[in-house]
């Protein structure tokens, strides 16, 4: 009858209908959306995926690069382990990654606070402080060797100037350590000083507003208020840094390349200024110790990922 609806078995075949519609496929009904996405995941396995288990493989034996490999089981990690040449590498690692990502990230800071009050200009700021990230690491290390040149670099112009003796930062111990740790601070500062202008932006503005109603400074309010709240921004350009400061390659390669070296990667005299990653390259490409270079990478690589969990251990927030 008509305004009854519809029939008790057109009613039954519609719910079908709509369970059908919302019945999930299987795998292969989503081929379209697996076949769109796979191109990354293809060029992920073929350029990362197995060249790091190739890398795995290899570290267990001994290889030139062009003769058969010989198996060496686990004697390439014991070599390492006793390496003195590798534990000085991760000395001056570890050193210039203290030199200079410490007080980078708190200019960083500094500078993001800066540019979060600045009233005229934002973006030309921004663009000015984040040009020395995009601009050519060999570029700028050439400039750098150049700024820190014994006899006619601005860093000894400006010491003489104020009636200080010159210093031979390329040939000396700390001197190498300085000018890395200068060249990598004036490199990253910029990058990290956008990533937390971003997080200040996200910080309520009556927040300091009642700050500044109960009296606090700005000191008070940048040690009490900006840095708890940034706590996780914080933590993210800690592990970015140290991630990429423990690799640090190209900065004291180029920088000493013009240095009286018997290798490309020997980091100085002394091997002042010799990285973990310059070590692997010098095993690698200038000893074609494929094998042995390898097994460092994978050293590198437990070092990489131990100081990132310190890092995130020390400056979570612990959950109360």
């Amino acid at each position: 009858m008509p305004g009854l609806g519809a029939p008790p078995a057109a009613r039954g075949g519609t719910k079908a209908a709509a369970h059908a519609r919302h019945k999930p496929r299987s795998v292969l009904g989503y081929w379209r959306l697996y076949l769109a996405i796979s191109p990354f995941y293809l060029l992920f396995l073929g350029f990362g995926l197995i060249p790091v288990g190739y890398s795995l493989y290899l570290s267990f034996h001994r290889w030139d690069g062009l003769g058969p490999m010989e198996y060496a089981g686990l004697a390439q990690y014991r070599y390492l382990l006793g390496d003195a040449q590798f534990w000085h590498s991760l000395t001056n690692t570890l050193i210039i990654w203290a030199m200079a990502t410490l007080p980078m990230l708190f200019l960083a800071l500094v500078t993001a606070v800066m540019l979060n009050s600045a009233v005229r200009f934002k973006n030309l700021y921004r663009v000015a402080y984040f040009l020395p990230n995009v601009t050519s690491v060999v570029a700028v290390a050439i400039i750098f060797s150049s700024v820190f040149s014994t006899n006619f670099g601005l860093a000894n112009a400006v010491l003489q100037g104020l009636g200080l003796d010159q210093v031979a930062w390329l040939n000396s111990d700390w001197g190498i350590k300085i000018a890395i740790a200068v060249l990598m601070t004036w490199q990253w500062t910029g990058y990290n000083a956008l990533i937390f202008l971003a997080g200040l932006q996200t910080i309520p503005g009556e927040l300091y507003e009642a700050a500044r109603v109960d009296g606090a400074g700005p000191v008070q309010t940048f040690f009490r208020i900006t840095v708890p709240m940034m706590r996780p921004i914080i933590l993210f350009a800690l592990i970015v840094s140290t991630v990429t400061g423990l690799q640090s390659f190209t900065e004291p390669q180029v920088l000493l390349s013009n240095t009286n070296n018997t290798s490309t990667f020997a980091g100085g005299p002394g091997n002042s200024g010799q990285t973990m990653v310059l070590y692997f390259f010098q095993q690698s490409f200038d000893n074609n110790d494929f094998g042995y270079g390898a097994a460092i990478a994978w050293g590198i690589f437990l070092v990489v990922a131990l100081f990132s969990i310190i890092n995130w251990r020390l400056v979570q927030r612990k959950d109360t």
